[in-house]
């Protein structure tokens, strides 16, 4: 159960800090829809879990700035930076980088691995995919990102 929640807080990190597991909107000036659009690569309109994988490991890949297959604070927090209109404030979600950081570590040594990632991902997708059809629509994902605004909200 433990686990299953952890994977659950990552993924929800994870479509935070970042454009295409989240499809959070406004975090690189796009919209919900138009991200949405752009993991729907094949346009039938829906996303796969091979597109929602590809997306968020081309985030990854986008956020490990050494290319050394894991991602810090400071990357993830420059990643943000770069992709946000608000560079240096926390999340949608009210947290900040670190806060977000430290929840997808999820074995506690200090670095967010590919692997931690993609788990956190395949969370997210499985949470946001309510009519269980193995597929992602633009309800599911504008539902999935109002829900993280209102997280936010009741803060």
């Amino acid at each position: 159960m433990k686990t299953t929640k952890t994977s659950l807080v990552i993924a929800c990190c994870l479509s935070l800090a970042a454009v295409p597991c989240a499809f959070a909107g406004q975090a690189d000036g796009r919209s919900a829809e138009a991200m949405f659009k752009s993991m729907d690569t094949d346009g039938d309109g829906r996303v796969s879990p091979t597109e929602h994988s590809a997306g968020a490991a081309k985030m990854f890949d986008e956020m490990d700035a050494n290319h050394d297959g894991n991602v810090t604070t400071a990357e993830m927090t420059a990643f943000h930076d770069m992709k946000s209109d608000k560079p240096g404030k926390e999340g949608k979600d009210g947290k900040s980088m670190a806060e977000k950081f430290k929840s997808m570590d999820t074995n506690g040594d200090g670095q967010v691995s590919k692997s931690e990632h993609t788990a956190g991902a395949e969370a997210k997708f499985t949470k946001m995919d309510t009519d269980n059809d193995g597929f992602l629509n633009s309800s599911e994902c504008a539902a999935g990102h109002d829900k993280m605004k209102h997280k936010k909200k009741d803060k």
